[in-house]
């Protein structure tokens, strides 16, 4: 019964069938049908103009994204925590060719206009130090937390108060909209640049990279291809991101893996260490507590030594999640 992580979730059949049937003879690259129809598909769905790429990796979406925003000798402000901090192995500096990652706090991982102003604050010394150029949030943070459409107003005034731009790392954007039952514009609000997560969602591999600024399009174009990530068959990638949209496939993936995390949540009541939002718990857990669980067949990773996480995803099993609710609750 595995709740390690929804990378691990199955691929949906829904976009098996779309790869199958995108398995036919068409122009190489990103030129396909299906590629061309990317950016009126995101328009529609985001109200306003927008340029959409397909990557393979949500770590490629982020820093590609980030890349359009920041020199060499710039910086990102991120919360500490943040998975371009924390589990990208140093990706942005080498996408972003040595730009620096400037930290700030938060409570469960979200920032606020107030600690990114903390960051800011710092930076005075004009060429000796690294000047910040963008924010990165993300949407649902690294602990499930959401970021309301007026917290991301906030964080977007203050960017353009100061002359930045904001990424909105949406690796489980899908679980977030889902939960703040809100539209995909107004989970994303007025962000610059988007990674749109489909892998942890039901997809096989590919992401979206959504550009507010269209005229950064052919930026990222180049930077994709010298990053390696131009893939000839790019009509696959293409397909599975056009068969999630299809019919809000994204949504209703969502909300499957973000309802049986809530019936997990029930269970586990005084033991969690955020409210749960998204698809993700964090739950409090000695050593004999986590011995207890596995040795009835669970999996999930430790997280520190208080608590351990549990990821839920589309394809995870009702009973399994049931059975996993009644076993922390006898604990």
């Amino acid at each position: 019964m595995q709740f390690l992580s929804d990378n691990a979730a199955p691929v949906h059949p829904r976009l098996w069938e779309a790869m199958r049937a995108a398995d036919a003879p068409d122009t190489p690259y990103d030129t396909d049908a299906l590629s061309r129809e990317l950016d009126a598909r995101f328009t529609a769905m985001f109200g306003r103009d927008c340029a959409a790429l397909w990557v393979a990796t949500g770590t490629a979406a982020n820093c590609l994204a980030l890349a359009t925003m920041v020199d060499p000798h710039g910086g990102v402000v991120c919360h500490e925590e943040a998975h371009i901090e924390m589990d990208e192995c140093g990706a942005p500096g080498f996408y972003l060719h040595g730009a620096k990652l400037l930290l700030a706090q938060g409570a469960g991982a979200k920032l606020t206009p107030g600690s990114i102003g903390d960051v800011l604050k710092g930076i005075t010394r004009g060429v000796h130090q690294v000047p910040a150029q963008a924010i990165s949030i993300t949407q649902a943070s690294e602990y499930g937390l959401c970021y309301r459409p007026d917290e991301v107003a906030a964080i977007s005034a203050l960017a353009k108060e100061r002359g930045l731009g904001l990424h909105m790392d949406g690796a489980r954007f899908g679980n977030a909209t889902a939960f703040l039952g809100v539209s995909p514009a107004e989970s994303a609000g007025p962000v610059d640049a988007l990674s749109f997560g489909f892998v942890k969602n039901g997809g096989m591999g590919a992401e979206a990279v959504i550009l507010f600024d269209t005229e950064k399009a052919d930026m990222i174009r180049y930077r994709r291809k010298r990053a390696g990530h131009l893939q000839s068959k790019g009509r696959f990638l293409a397909a599975q991101i056009l068969a999630m949209l299809d019919d809000d496939l994204w949504l209703e993936n969502a909300r499957s893996a973000n309802a049986v995390a809530t019936e997990i949540a029930s269970a586990a009541s005084d033991r969690l260490l955020y409210p749960v939002e998204a698809n993700e718990l964090f739950v409090r857990m000695n050593a004999d507590d986590r011995a207890s669980l596995r040795e009835q067949g669970f999996a999930f990773y430790d997280w520190d030594d208080a608590s351990i996480r549990l990821v839920t995803s589309w394809a995870t099993v009702p009973d399994h999640a049931h059975a996993l609710g009644k076993a922390i609750a006898a604990l």
